[in-house]
């Protein structure tokens, strides 16, 4: 016997767990761990935050490098939230650094600052769009596999970046967009780039807590083939989040535009690296069917005060990619034994 639309839909968020207690009891133990996962990075956060203090306490906690940290969380931030719902869908976007790239380059050449602030906003967001277009059309409706796909276009928009400034940094003439990032331009203390990255966080929240939308996009994460068998077209659901990847890179670039003041082929590089990391140590699975915007957010934080530190104390760069690559290995094998918990 054929199935009710309408309850194909409600059993959609039951597709993605195996067995789920009735009552409520599998939701509690989920929200009640994401609360103690948040309360975690907090507290790590604080402990970061304690030894800026103590290492270098006139440079770290000077207001004027908080604001720095905040602002340099707020490009790679706009970047992780679109990540964050890529890979709650199980899947991955290896591109977003050289998307960045190629929207910051091309939103600076001289032909497009002849339009102005309007100009330089729109290139840049409507290059990011049209990359995530291109991956989502070959990875959902082409079958190629996230990484590869992704792949293919990191190296693509890299090499169209290089392309268009011929290894030169295109400096923006336009003072609209280079007022933003004086102090002149901040709002109660707070830099504006703080306060885009805090409206893309919220709406980010809301599309992922609030909508079908997110409760589509978990489903899809959780089990594609029930989520499809419950009504979900699943890869036109795909064909948005690339989009949505894309939309949160043009704006990044556009951010990184207004920080740096010029655009370089180099801009974004292994902010795929930041933005994968940053949403696995905050509590989104990296296999699908959970993610949390709060935590991502968290994360950022993470990562960009742990660079901070590492700069103010003259410690190389190495050291720092050192640090990012066995903080990724330990959230993995967390999540690892988090999913196993729960199983058992």
């Amino acid at each position: 016997m054929t199935q009710p639309a309408s309850t194909a839909r409600q059993d959609a968020p039951a597709a993605t767990a195996k067995s789920a207690p009735a009552g409520g009891g599998w939701r509690r133990p989920l929200g009640l761990r994401a609360d103690v996962r948040n309360l975690s990075l907090v507290g790590v956060l604080a402990v970061l935050v304690a030894v800026g203090g103590v290492t270098k306490p006139d440079e770290f906690l000077d207001a004027g490098n908080l604001q720095l940290v905040l602002t340099q969380a707020s490009v790679i931030g706009v970047v992780t939230v679109g990540m964050t719902f890529v890979i709650t869908s199980g899947g991955i976007d290896l591109s977003v650094g050289a998307i960045v790239a190629l929207a910051s380059v091309w939103a600076t050449t001289l032909a497009t600052q002849e339009y102005g602030f309007a100009g330089i906003l729109f290139t840049a967001v409507i290059v990011g769009v049209g990359c995530g277009l291109v991956n989502g059309l070959l990875i959902a409706y082409g079958g190629m596999v996230p990484f590869i796909a992704t792949l293919a276009m990191l190296a693509s928009a890299r090499g169209l970046a290089l392309q268009i400034t011929d290894g030169r940094t295109q400096i923006v003439t336009v003072n609209e967009v280079l007022d933003l990032g004086v102090k002149d331009a901040y709002i109660l203390g707070v830099p504006p780039l703080v306060l885009v990255f805090a409206a893309v966080t919220v709406v980010g929240w809301l599309l992922l807590n609030r909508t079908t939308f997110g409760r589509r996009t978990v489903a899809v994460g959780g089990n594609a083939e029930a989520a499809r068998l419950a009504g979900i077209d699943v890869r036109r659901q795909r064909l948005y989040l690339y989009l949505l990847s894309g939309l949160c890179c043009g704006i990044a670039a556009f951010m990184l535009i207004v920080l740096a003041g010029s655009g370089q082929n180099t801009n974004g590089n292994l902010y795929e690296l930041d933005a994968i990391a940053a949403a696995i140590i905050g509590g989104t699975l990296l296999s699908g069917g959970r993610g949390t915007i709060v935590g991502s957010v968290l994360g950022v934080l993470v990562f960009t005060t742990i660079t901070n530190i590492f700069a103010l104390n003259n410690l190389e760069t190495a050291v720092q990619q050192i640090a990012k690559g066995a903080i990724i290995v330990a959230a993995v094998l967390v999540q690892r034994r988090t999913l196993r918990g729960g199983e058992a």
